[in-house]
């Protein structure tokens, strides 16, 4: 596919682009072999532009929307709703190829390309109407269609991926990857007697030495979330005890996002308390990334804590408190794992080569029946996606997914793979 992907992250299944029926002007980047490239210029991705496009029909096994179809040759139809500001996108699905391709010391370089499952946006509402997500979703979640999915189904990597974010608002996403031995690590946990999302269990969190009392509370980990949202009642105890330790004056500012900030004179000591997660068997994750600050008068600098008010009874760790860590989704293991990193090379330092198939041969289909329900243990690790640094845009709490959009900047997607041990 010399057309588009895109980033951001939609948790649950679908990769989203907005495509261009008629009249509606979309922002997607190009591909290039192995690289992802966004830059200012956008372009949107057209389907019937695409020699590898194809539209996935309402008789494919991954059609789940099926009901909805007048006859099983019929485009596969979607529809997804979010819970920020009535915000929906619809529209059919589309198969197409993701060119990939492998950058080690010891051999050279190589490519594939594998079948993933795109959908075209033809009608969106809320925040898309705004703006939001110009270039696209990638769908990271357990979901049969996300990208890692199809990627573990074809072999291609192990089911498992990291994202690591630095707090210069720069990142990579490692396809395959399952993080270091000396790692720790959580559960994920089954809503339902189902593992669709990514939930876990925080024991405690954490204020300076105080560990709250009773701050247990079950946290969606959304890489499409800026910040972090916490139940009421555990929000409440969080920004009081952070307010007791503050050694600083708070102001009341209405255009905040915010409801704890603090002005401070740069000629004034002043303290920050720190803040960490504590997970079952005592696994502690540090957060790095709980503050926001800028300077509104000179010599002064306003500092805000980056925690907000949830309106259910679940909290979501969102990309502020990630921010400092590699953080693994093992979903071969059921479990999410996290270690310090700034970011610039999570790999372990091996790497293999990947072998393109044979000229005259298909590229990577999309899984079969089969593999659908077969956990691939044989598959080449990690793939890597990086993004090149940049400065964050204007401060957002939209929980629409758009890992890495949000922050408005140029984004280089580059595949590494590396030896099973």
């Amino acid at each position: 596919m010399r057309g588009a992907i895109c980033c951001g992250s939609h948790v649950i299944a679908y990769n989203a682009l907005l495509c261009l029926p008629v009249t509606i002007i979309p922002w997607c980047s190009h591909i290039f072999g192995a690289s992802i490239v966004q830059d200012k210029d956008l372009s949107e991705y057209t389907p019937s532009l695409s020699s590898s496009s194809k539209n996935l029909s309402c008789s494919h096994q991954l059609c789940e929307s099926s009901s909805y179809c007048k006859g099983p040759n019929d485009p596969c139809p979607y529809i997804i709703e979010y819970d920020t500001d009535n915000t929906s996108s619809s529209g059919y699905l589309v198969e197409d190829k993701l060119h990939l391709k492998s950058f080690t010391d010891h051999a050279a370089e190589s490519s594939v390309q594998a079948s993933v499952i795109v959908g075209c946006g033809r009608k969106q509402s809320g925040r898309y109407l705004d703006g939001a997500a110009p270039d696209g979703l990638m769908g990271l979640g357990p979901g049969n269609i996300s990208v890692p999915s199809l990627l573990a189904k074809a072999g291609l990597i192990q089911n498992s991926f990291s994202i690591c974010l630095d707090e210069n608002g720069s990142g990579r996403i490692y396809f395959g990857d399952k993080g270091l031995a000396s790692q720790q690590y959580t559960p994920f946990l089954p809503i339902g007697g189902k593992y669709e999302t990514y939930f876990v269990r925080v024991e405690h969190l954490c204020v300076g030495n105080s560990c709250l009392e009773r701050s247990g509370f079950l946290a969606l980990v959304d890489t499409g979330t800026s910040f972090t949202y916490l139940p009421s009642e555990i929000y409440d105890k969080v920004v009081l005890e952070f307010d007791k330790q503050v050694n600083a004056r708070r102001i009341r500012n209405q255009e905040d996002l915010w409801k704890y900030c603090y002005n401070v004179s740069s000629q004034e000591p002043f303290k920050i308390p720190s803040m960490r997660l504590k997970f079952a068997m005592n696994q502690s994750f540090e957060i790095h990334n709980h503050i926001y600050s800028y300077t509104e008068i000179e010599g002064f600098t306003v500092f805000c804590l980056t925690v907000l008010h949830g309106k259910d009874d679940f909290g979501v760790i969102g990309q502020n408190f990630m921010t400092g860590h590699r953080i693994v989704f093992d979903r071969e293991n059921l479990k999410l794992g996290w270690s310090h990193s700034n970011c610039e090379d999570v790999s372990d330092g091996s790497s293999v080569h990947l072998t393109p198939p044979p000229n005259g041969e298909s590229p990577i289909p999309l899984p079969t029946n089969e593999q659908q329900s077969t956990n691939n243990a044989q598959a080449v690790t990690p793939a890597v996606a990086g993004r090149a640094s940049t400065k964050p845009s204007a401060a957002s709490p939209l929980q629409i997914p758009t890992l890495l959009c949000l922050l408005s900047s140029l984004l280089l997607l580059l595949l590494l793979l590396s030896y099973l041990l």
